[in-house]
Parts: C-alpha cells; structure tokens; sequence
C-alpha cells in the first residue's frame, strides 16, 4: 500500500478544493497516484452536484471586473445568501469573473469548458465547490462591454468585497479624452443606472414587444379620440414613457435637472474629446428567478415526525 503523506493530502487538496478527509481517501483509493486521485474527486463531485442540481439557486454573488478597456459582468448563484459570505464561494466568482475578462466570452455555456486560472475547467471548478461547500451553484449569465478607446465605468451596490455585491454595472464609454474625467463620469453613471434600472440606451433600442404594449396602454385609455388624434398622444406618451425608461433620455440622479445625455455632453467638453455612451448592463441578483419560500413551520414539523 502506498503511503499518503500529509504534502500529498496538501497538494491534492489545494488542487481540487475538496475537503482533508475527501483528499486522503482518494489517494487511498488510487494508490497515491494524484492525477487519477483528481479523477476520483471530480466523480465524486459531481455525483453530489447532480444530487444538488433540482434546488433553486437564487442568491449568490454578482461580480465586475475591468481590465484595459475591457468589462465585464457576471451572476454566480448558490442557494443561501449565507454561501454567499463564504470565501471560496467569493474566490470562485472572482475567478469566473476573471476568465470572462480575459476570453471575452460571454456565454455561460460556453463558458463551462474554458480553462479555469487554478487547473481543469470552469465547469470542474463549479463542481468542485458544490462537493466541497455542499449547495447548488450555477454559472448563470455573463456580459462583456469593450471600448477601442476610453473607458469602462462600473458601480458595485450591496458589495461584500471588492467587486462582489448584489448589483453589478458597467458602463461604456468611447473616448479618446481625459482618463480621469472619463472615470469619474463612468461611475457616476454606473450608479444611475444601478439606482434606475434603465430599459435601453435609447429609444431606438427598446425591446419591440415592450414598445407596442406601452402602444396598445395608450390606445386603449384614450379609445374613441378621432385616429389622427390618437397617434399624436401615442406617439407624445412614447416619449414621455422613453424618459422614464431610456438611460439616455433619464433625469441623472446625481444633477436631476439635466438627462443624461446631457452630462456626457457637458463631460466631453471636460474631457477634451467627444464622448459617446455606447451601452451598459446592469445585473441585479436572482432577477427573474422563481423562488421558493421556505416554510419553516413545515420544515420543523416533518422534522418532529422523523
């Protein structure tokens, strides 16, 4: 029998981030051979994750990260905010974070087979933590904002360290002026929309569907004007619903009597270089998911009759 020794359960273990015991019996289990050992946690690993994988994985972590004149956003998911706080849980998002800065890829399939800065893949990784920590995780989304010249701005809200928080913008801006000025004005603007939540850029850019029900609203509460007349409130309440909406369009929140088409202007001039807004994304967590409402209550009940 080989002998296991406390550097290989060392090694093994900083290599696949399973836990001491997992680690050992894995080396038993290969005869002290760590790449098979590695074969051996990631079966495991992924036996558990697949036991996971029906839970509903809400909360978690959102990441930003810049590097040059690249940005990017991403949505990591656990079930419990308490995982959230953990550390390896933070360090794994981070990590993800960073593999979609320097890949560029934003699909969140795609992204399960790109290598990952600790060895295997991210999809390894995920699994990884899933045995380890012992909750559903899920890559859920991914955005990238790139810029030939400028900046990318971004803004973290409810942050628990750097880059990581539960609302995560960034913000480009495409401009060959002054790097500070462009910076300051790419956070003020990252907080706008993290406070705003802005549909689109600008009008031209709404999502069609929504623009015809905001139509088919107008119509129907002023029904029976004569039809000239109808398309002129239509077309007036498009853009009275486009300033609400449009992030261009949006009172700033940090100088309210000017949109914010305005500020980039007026930056521009600061800057030295014109100045164009070219998108953003803003992800809040656990957007769009289906919950599921504990009953404690239940929980405490079934318990008692086990």
């Amino acid at each position: 029998m080989a002998i296991i020794t406390a550097a290989m359960v060392k090694d093994l273990r900083e290599r696949t981030g399973a836990g001491m015991m997992d680690c050992k019996s894995a080396l038993n289990e290969t005869a002290g051979e760590i790449e098979a050992a590695i074969d051996w946690l990631r079966k495991k690993g992924l036996s558990k994750a697949a036991k996971k994988s029906d839970r509903i994985a809400a909360e978690g972590l959102v990441a930003v990260a810049i590097e040059g004149t690249r940005g990017v956003v991403v949505e990591v998911n656990s079930e419990t905010d308490f995982v959230a706080r953990n550390s390896d849980f933070q360090a794994l998002t981070k990590a993800i974070a960073s593999v979609v800065v320097a890949t560029g890829n934003a699909d969140a399939e795609a992204l399960k087979s790109a290598a990952y800065p600790a060895g295997g893949n991210v999809a390894d990784a995920i699994a990884n933590a899933i045995a380890t920590i012992g909750e559903n995780m899920t890559l859920r989304r991914a955005a990238v904002l790139d810029v030939t010249a400028g900046k990318v701005g971004s803004y973290v809200h409810n942050a628990v360290s750097d880059g990581l928080g539960k609302i995560g913008v960034i913000v480009a801006l495409e401009s060959t002026g002054d790097g500070d000025v462009l910076a300051d004005l790419g956070r003020k603007i990252a907080m706008h929309v993290a406070a705003a939540s802005p549909l689109a850029l600008e009008g031209s850019q709404m999502d069609p569907a929504i623009v015809e029900r905001e139509k088919n609203v107008l119509r129907e509460k002023n029904v029976g004007k004569p039809a000239n007349v109808l398309e002129k409130i239509v077309e007036s309440g498009l853009k009275s619903y486009f300033k609400e909406v449009c992030l261009l369009d949006q009172a700033f929140i940090h100088e309210p009597s000017k949109t914010v088409s305005q500020v980039v202007t007026e930056a521009a001039k600061a800057a030295g270089a014109p100045v164009v807004l070219k998108g953003f994304v803003r992800y809040a967590l656990g957007e769009g998911i289906q919950k599921q409402e504990a009953d404690f209550a239940a929980e405490v009940a079934s318990m008692s009759k086990g």
